[in-house]
């Protein structure tokens, strides 16, 4: 299901997370959830993202908006990443692409005229009731985070 976008129902997931347990979009419902898809743990602009959110981690909690990072990586991955980086964002594991596959972001990609699937960085604001409010497409990271907490407000 590729082009999910505003007002698209979000697709259910429950997938393993840091730290141990499974995150799941149903647990979640009832407050605004972003979603961030990522391509892999410890790679320069996966961290600089993932430190980006986690900054901003307690402004989201204050204003009862739920944060979830998820990539293909494993939760053994996810802990070492968090621990490495002093990460407080929830990252699911999406080892089976399942998560990617629903929400339309495992594509394929292009680097050095080699084509190959990854996951492209996009970012999904989900309403209390599980709806898509906003999608951010092929996220450059400087100044994101600020950019979905103002829109996070909003709902």
């Amino acid at each position: 299901m590729a082009g999910l976008g505003q007002g698209d129902v979000a697709p259910e997931f429950e997938l393993p997370r840091d730290g141990g347990g499974s995150i799941s979009l149903a647990a979640l419902r009832g407050k605004p959830i972003v979603l961030f898809f990522y391509p892999k743990d410890d790679t320069k602009a996966c961290t600089e993202e993932a430190i980006s959110f986690s900054a901003l981690a307690k402004e989201f909690q204050e204003a009862g908006i739920a944060l979830v990072g998820i990539s293909p990586d494993s939760a053994k991955s996810h802990d070492r990443f968090t621990k490495k980086h002093g990460l407080t964002v929830a990252l699911g594991a999406d080892e089976d692409k399942a998560a990617a596959n629903a929400y339309g972001v495992w594509v394929e990609k292009s680097m050095y005229g080699r084509k190959y699937m990854g996951v492209e960085r996009t970012t999904f604001l989900i309403d209390r009731q599980g709806v898509i409010s906003r999608v951010w497409e092929k996220v450059k990271v400087p100044g994101h985070a600020d950019e979905v907490l103002a829109a996070a407000k909003t709902l």
